[in-house]
């Protein structure tokens, strides 16, 4: 049996992971779900990128894990990476679930179409604490367009606000692009949270990887919830030796 480490991405916080986790724990796997510094609700905002991976090296550090397979999903692939650069002797595998994997120097700003930068940008200014909430038809269209009504507005009642700053952060990553730590990328076929093409998920950022591992299946960027199941099977098919 395996252990996995996953990371989540904007707007989440790791209790979301719930019903993937349950799966894979009900396989015999060993399953973690820290929350990223600077997610949720009722924390403190002011985070940087810096503070981001910082708490999930603390995480598997003070857990004193080794040997697992750590995932990030979206903003999540950002924060793998780094934690990658730091800790590579306790990683055995990378998996990249629809996520940024960004050029080296980029920020996750510069990996995204420009209306996300212009509704991103506007959405932080305007709010007291410089975070940037999820709009409902956003989140309801292009990042969860394969559940039902229901299903969209209970999950979208569990999101939270999301740091701006490690948005704007740029990423050396020089460090990543040189590991030889297996990687995966899990590519949700019907995934719009990036249109589909030019700024697509795959081939776009998974390219960037080298050497890697596909696993696909049908969803949207939100699979966790509409088919958390299929998921897990796909995070094991993705993490396997």
């Amino acid at each position: 049996m395996a252990m996995y480490v996953l990371v989540h991405g904007s707007w989440h916080d790791g209790p979301l992971w719930g019903p993937v986790a349950e799966q894979l724990r009900a396989a015999g796997h060993e399953v973690h779900t820290p929350t990223i510094a600077g997610h949720g609700n009722g924390v403190p905002k002011d985070v940087d990128h810096d503070d981001c991976v910082a708490s999930i090296v603390d995480f598997v550090v003070e857990h004193d894990l080794s040997g697992f397979v750590l995932l990030g999903h979206s903003f999540g692939g950002t924060v793998i990476a780094r934690v990658a650069e730091e800790i590579p002797e306790r990683i055995e595998r990378l998996i990249f679930w629809n996520a940024f994997v960004p050029q080296p120097g980029n920020s996750l700003m510069d990996e995204v179409p420009p209306h996300y930068r212009e509704m991103f940008a506007g959405l932080a200014a305007a709010s007291e604490d410089n975070t940037v909430p999820m709009p409902f038809p956003v989140w309801r269209d292009a990042f969860i367009q394969d559940a039902d009504l229901e299903l969209a507005q209970s999950t979208h009642a569990q999101l939270s606000t999301e740091p701006f700053t490690p948005f704007t952060d740029k990423l050396d990553l020089q460090r990543f692009y040189a590991l030889d730590i297996p990687k995966s990328y899990i590519n949700a076929t019907e995934d719009t949270a990036l249109p589909q093409g030019e700024w697509g998920w795959h081939p776009r950022m998974s390219g960037r990887l080298g050497a890697f591992r596909l696993v696909q299946l049908p969803g949207s960027h939100e699979v966790m919830f509409t088919n958390p199941a299929l998921l897990a099977a796909k995070i094991v098919e993705a993490g396997r030796p």
